[in-house]
């Protein structure tokens, strides 16, 4: 795999709300390189033909909505996450073709894992969708056994309870409109950041939720932050997950794997992080 163009750009539509190239260009800077990271709006219609058109000059892209199926489908290799998913946000453009990786998973788990105190067994997730695919995936690999999903879709549930049979989680549908629930030490919620939640739900789900981890960043705090509040629990936004997928993109481009750390990798996260603070 021979990689050795020095651009690269985040695509999707919408882009420009994109902090990709705050995140990006403090990892180069820090890591010395002389790379160009830019932004274009590209719809799923126009991916395959943007994709063709790029010149040696181009090393690699960050895929955000609605790309990262299409993405996945003009990969000539996937990493495992990827597989899973059938979502990859990252390519890494080589004479062989685009390899495809999906960092969002390997992202989630180690910011949630940055802000639990112990490991768990257990946990539940809230939301059905793309992103609780994802966070099914990073408990898993935090050594979550059990996880109940909070969701109103039972075919969504049930497609999670698939994945989890075939990773060795087992999934339970609690539904979203309960009352009273068991506890658990951690909540991930994948609900997109305006999406309405009466109320008693969200105490309902905070009585006994444990840490509150919120994937959403850009609409805080969300109605179920507001209810761990009122509840004396802890509730987190997603930001820090952003800044992680970020690193692994970072090392996929810079090292041609997700999993190989970055030369003084800890002052290039430093750096990602107080980017987007400064936002």
């Amino acid at each position: 795999m021979l990689t050795t163009g020095d651009r690269l750009e985040v695509w999707g539509d919408p882009i420009a709300h994109s902090l990709s190239p705050l995140l990006h260009a403090a990892a180069y800077r820090t890591l010395g390189l002389d790379w160009a990271y830019g932004r274009r709006r590209v719809g799923a219609a126009s991916f395959a033909g943007e994709l063709a058109s790029l010149g040696r000059e181009f090393r690699g892209l960050s895929l955000t909505m609605p790309l990262k199926g299409a993405a996945f489908d003009g990969a000539v290799s996937r990493n495992r996450h990827a597989e899973l998913t059938g979502a990859v946000n990252t390519l890494l453009l080589a004479d062989d073709g685009p390899h495809g990786f999906n960092t969002d998973v390997a992202g989630l788990a180690a910011d949630v894992a940055a802000h639990l105190a112990a490991p768990v067994e257990r946990a539940r997730i809230v939301g059905s969708g793309a992103t609780a695919t994802s966070a099914l995936l990073a408990l898993e690999s935090l050594g979550v056994s059990r996880v109940e999903v909070a969701a109103r879709r039972p075919e969504a549930v049930a497609r999670l309870a698939r994945l989890g049979k075939e990773i060795g989680v087992t999934v339970d549908d609690v539904g979203l409109d309960a009352r009273a629930r068991d506890a658990v030490p951690l909540t991930i919620a994948t609900l997109p950041g305006g999406a309405p939640l009466a109320p008693d739900v969200a105490d309902a789900l905070a009585r006994e939720g444990g840490l509150l981890y919120d994937v959403v960043y850009g609409h805080w705090p969300t109605e179920l932050a507001r209810a761990w509040e009122r509840h004396g629990g802890r509730a987190v936004a997603g930001i820090g997950m952003l800044v992680q997928q970020a690193l692994r993109q970072v090392r996929v481009f810079a090292t041609g794997s997700d999993e190989r750390p970055l030369p003084d990798e800890p002052a290039v996260l430093a750096a990602m992080r107080a980017a987007v603070t400064e936002v």
